[in-house]
């Protein structure tokens, strides 16, 4: 994935003449080109840079009060050199924690990612799905927030998973895949209420959707799998000014170290 376009400096973002529309998109690694592909594939024509927080990976890790500050002084420094008409937070966790910050610092749209719990309830058939995410978005009032308004009467089991983030780092990095570890981590999705099984599991992690083969072939049972890039790109699609897209700019990856 990291061939698709070109690693840049923090100083080169300074030395960009092409100052047309562009998209931030923001991770604490790689998970979050899962979004990338689908903005690209629904915006052929913008603009991209793809800013891969590695510095502070896992994100689910951090005090929620430091990172807001991180991710707010990090993302204005980011966008006062490259000047993007918008930003998308590729994260779950960070986005239940940060969107009125960089909202409130920010002049141009900021495009968060939130568990697909809404679209869950209205299509599972049997009333019982999965939220599969960080531990940090399991424990949001955001999350609890979510499943109160939009899914009160549905079984609805939480699972703050440890490990898939980094699973999913490993097989973008060519790695292989832990099968045994991933099956751990997926199992509490899989439960059965009243003879009612899980039919559909919210990826509430944006590296998640990465592991999508692998899940399938290590789950119980068959469930459907809720990504949210496409939910995120449409969203990207509605906030944007037509005419700030820009037309035949390169995409490029910029990496806290």
């Amino acid at each position: 994935m990291l061939t698709d376009f070109p690693a840049i400096s923090f100083q080169q973002l300074h030395m960009r003449t092409d100052t047309a529309g562009r998209v931030l998109v923001l991770d604490s690694g790689i998970g979050g080109l899962s979004v990338q592909r689908e903005i690209t594939r629904v915006l052929p024509d913008a603009a991209l840079l793809y800013l891969a927080d590695r510095a502070a990976f896992p994100y689910g890790d951090w005090d929620a009060a430091a990172l807001r500050e991180h991710i707010c002084a990090l993302v204005q420094s980011v966008s006062a050199a490259w000047q993007p008409s918008a930003v998308v937070v590729a994260c779950n966790t960070a986005s239940t924690l940060v969107l009125e910050s960089l909202r409130e610092v920010l002049c141009i749209p900021v495009v968060g990612t939130i568990p697909a719990i809404k679209s869950a309830a209205e299509q599972t058939r049997s009333g019982v799905f999965a939220v599969l995410a960080t531990p940090g978005t399991v424990k949001r009032d955001y999350t609890q927030d979510l499943i109160i308004e939009f899914a009160p009467e549905h079984h609805v089991a939480l699972v703050g998973a440890i490990g898939l983030a980094a699973l999913a780092e490993d097989k973008l990095a060519g790695r292989a895949v832990d099968f045994d570890r991933l099956r751990q981590e997926i199992a509490p999705c899989f439960v059965e209420i009243n003879g009612q099984r899980t039919d559909y599991i919210v990826l509430g992690c944006t590296h998640y959707p990465f592991l999508e083969e692998e899940m399938e072939q290590v789950a119980p049972w068959p469930v459907t799998w809720i990504d949210p890039a496409p939910a995120i790109a449409r969203r990207l699609v509605q906030v944007l000014d037509p005419k700030t897209v820009a037309v035949g700019c390169e995409d490029l990856f910029f990496q806290t170290n």
